[in-house]
């Protein structure tokens, strides 16, 4: 598919401003986050914003920070508000977002203005209709299928029967047929932290580059907002205004667990002190209605977010590392998470398996600070020795949450090593130590840079391939490694 000019739509919606500001600017003065003027700054990061656009933040911001149970859908009954968005030619409040995708089509979500019932046309078929509710708070996700495998599809999006704005040249991406063989390539990454999300250069290399799919790990647009479910919201309403992640999201499909920011804050998991199980279940709530999962933990009361997909020939679970953390050691995943994951882990098919999780797997980064091996060294073990005693093979792991970029072999006594692909880079955010002259184990590190992972799978070799690559917003390569089946296979 033909790409727009993407940098040159971007200065129209911007007034023409400098599109890339000093970012030293951005890592001192942003790390100030939570109140409006850092969200307007943010905004107006990579390119100054129309006025009225600015006045919609700053009604929204309002609004919504005023009590820690406001909605989006309350907001958008306000007259005030209303006239804005009418001044602004806003047609909804987010979207589209693409998600869940499989061989046969994806799901569109979208946040509208009102309750409306919502369609998506693709061709001559119509899709839907769903309606979008205050209970939903103006989200409805549409569920489209029949495509055919591996192929991108211009579709609209329906609100009462009008067709809405969305960008141009948006497609409906459904991802490679799910067998052992074939072709896929799948983007990662976390850790936007709010201002990443407006960096046109890396989502217009992540959409140049037609992955299947874009796995997002946590960090991601809310930044330590605790039990206030009105600035989730607003951290929500903030990110679907940035015209580079509108233009990503609705050709790429996403699917996104949390790490601690988007829980509740650094380092926080479980029902933090001074909190109560009805606020966890209300960020969990929030997080919900703002992504186009197939599937949110258990789907039922128990809650949490992870999940199980498959993107052609490669299974993908992801767990939630925050929601069922008891506080104590030996919780990283609560009890029922765990056997679910065990049993995912057993069921898969595929000739590689990602494996995500927010924080790290290893213990080299911050003495292990937040991760399992801190926190839950003897869940790993439990972890790695099922899948050698079961000998699965093409084991992918992915992490996030420590700024920057880095990636380790993890050796076994076994003489077997498990490979982990950090990329929590997507925000630019300096972190901890990118490198060490102990970590005798890592292949890469960067720091302070903007970069997203990627996997290219080639699954029809007699020993299937995986490459890996990090990719900087620039369009540099960073670090690209080949890895085969077998020797992701444990062998004794």
């Amino acid at each position: 598919m033909k790409r727009r000019n993407y940098l040159t739509t971007t200065a129209v919606l911007a007034g023409g401003s400098a599109l890339f500001p000093s970012m030293t600017w951005a890592k001192e003065e942003l790390l100030k986050d939570g109140d409006l003027e850092t969200s307007l700054k943010l905004l107006n990061l990579w390119g100054e914003q129309p006025s009225v656009k600015q006045e919609l933040l700053k009604n929204a911001y309002t609004y919504l920070n005023a009590s820690e149970g406001r909605t989006l859908a309350g907001l958008a009954e306000q007259p005030e508000f209303q006239a804005l968005c009418k001044q602004a030619g806003l047609t909804h409040l987010g979207g589209p977002l693409l998600g869940s995708v499989t061989e046969e089509g994806a799901s569109v979500w979208i946040r509208t203005l009102k309750p409306a019932k919502v369609e998506v046309q693709v061709g001559n078929t119509s899709y839907g209709p769903v309606f979008s509710t205050v209970e939903s708070d103006l989200t409805a996700v549409v569920p489209v299928s029949g495509l055919k495998p591996g192929t991108q599809n211009p579709y609209q999006v329906l609100v009462d029967g009008s067709p809405i704005s969305i960008p141009e040249d948006a497609a409906l991406v459904a991802a490679p047929a799910a067998t052992s063989s074939g072709k896929v390539r799948i983007a990662f990454g976390s850790c936007f932290h709010r201002w990443g999300l407006g960096n046109q250069k890396q989502s217009e290399l992540i959409l140049s580059r037609n992955p299947s799919a874009l796995l997002l790990l946590g960090d991601i647009a809310v930044q330590d907002r605790k039990n206030h479910l009105g600035l989730h919201r607003a951290d929500y309403f903030l990110r679907d205004l940035h015209p580079a992640w509108q233009n990503l999201v609705a050709t790429v499909p996403v699917f996104a667990t949390w790490d601690d920011h988007d829980y509740f804050r650094n380092d926080w998991a479980g029902i933090p002190k001074g909190h109560t199980e009805q606020d966890k279940q209300g960020v969990c709530d929030v997080f919900r209605q703002s992504w186009n999962n197939p599937s949110y933990g258990f789907n039922d009361d128990r809650r949490g977010v992870f999940l199980r997909t498959r993107i052609g020939p490669c299974d993908v679970i992801m767990v939630d590392n925050r929601y069922f953390r008891e506080n104590k050691d030996g919780s990283f995943l609560g009890d029922e998470q765990m056997k679910w994951f065990e049993e995912q882990l057993l069921d898969c098919k595929g000739p590689f398996i990602i494996l995500s999780c927010g924080s790290m797997w290893s213990d080299y980064v911050s003495n292990g600070k937040d991760s399992w091996g801190v926190c839950d060294p003897e869940g790993r073990e439990r972890i790695f020795s099922l899948i050698e005693k079961n000998k699965i093979g093409g084991v992918l792991l992915i992490s996030g949450d420590r700024h920057g970029a880095r990636g380790f072999r993890i050796p076994r006594s076994s003489g077997f090593s498990f490979y982990e692909f950090e990329a929590a880079s997507l925000g630019g955010r300096s972190g901890p130590a990118a490198t060490s002259d102990k970590w005798n184990t890592q292949f890469y590190g960067i720091s302070g840079k903007y970069a997203f992972g990627e996997f290219s799978i080639e699954a029809d070799l007699p020993d299937p391939e995986v490459t890996f690559r990090l990719m900087g917003d620039d369009g540099t390569e960073i670090h690209k490694l080949t890895l085969t089946r077998s020797q992701l296979t444990p062998k004794g």
